[in-house]
């Protein structure tokens, strides 16, 4: 079944919701002061671009949905997130693994969505393109930093990557949206440039590219690991404790 822009938004939406979280786990437990803060920051750039997409998104369902409903009222089976999101951290290389992977896709997709014939999410893209630079930056300082530095980070950094590699086939887009990048709405995929970059940053970091092409997936229809219903159960339990609520 082809996707709809509907869906699409969502699948976005999603990601970045679920990364935000993931990111914000780190706080006051990142491995130095500033590194807290450079998470938080990224966390915050992550969720200003959900709560966006969500809102849109609620413009195109038209059920009166807003963005608190997109974020905290739907189970587990609602979401469309990729699985890599909502895998957990692991240690602090596993999650610069993670950012690497996600990050040179994240920026790839933002550039090719500046020429969207959808207005909002055209304009959507050239702010999101400046964070996700930043984003970039800072993970692939952190992963040439550990792999190119002593034998234990580097171990880790292998591990890392070797351990988010199999979850990132679904950063580069769905199979069902053929139409959509007829249409102009969203850009073409982005596999080669994807997997020449990812691949620089490994080289550069003194790490090996794991053997095997990525095999995990089903996060974008909705099949998702055994991760995320729990990070949900703590991300939405006040929404649901108070429904209705504000402050």
């Amino acid at each position: 079944m082809p996707a709809d822009l509907l869906t699409h938004v969502l699948r976005q939406a999603d990601r970045t919701l679920v990364l935000s979280h993931r990111l914000a786990e780190w706080l006051t437990h990142a491995p130095e002061l500033e590194e807290d803060m450079a998470l938080a920051n990224i966390s915050l750039d992550l969720l200003g671009q959900a709560r966006h997409l969500y809102t849109y998104a609620g413009k195109l369902e038209g059920r009166g949905h807003d963005e608190d409903y997109f974020a905290y009222f739907r189970d587990a089976a609602d979401f469309r997130n990729p699985l890599i999101v909502e895998q957990p951290n692991g240690d602090f290389a596993v999650t610069m693994a993670r950012q690497v992977l996600h990050d040179h896709a994240a920026l790839l997709y933002w550039e090719s969505m500046r020429s969207s014939t959808d207005e909002t999410l055209a304009a959507l893209a050239a702010r999101a393109v400046n964070e996700t630079r930043f984003h970039l930056r800072h993970s692939t300082g952190w992963l040439i930093r550990l792999g190119d530095g002593t034998d234990e980070s580097h171990r880790r950094a292998q591990a890392g990557l070797d351990t988010m590699w199999p979850f990132a086939e679904e950063l580069l887009g769905a199979d069902d949206e053929d139409d959509l990048r007829i249409a102009g709405l969203i850009g073409s995929r982005f596999d080669g440039a994807w997997r020449a970059a990812v691949g620089a940053t490994v080289a550069e970091a003194t790490l090996t590219m794991p053997p095997e092409p990525p095999t995990r997936s089903g996060g974008l229809c909705g099949e998702h690991s055994e991760h995320l219903a729990p990070m949900l159960k703590v991300m939405q339990g006040l929404a649901r404790a108070h429904p209705g609520a504000t402050w």
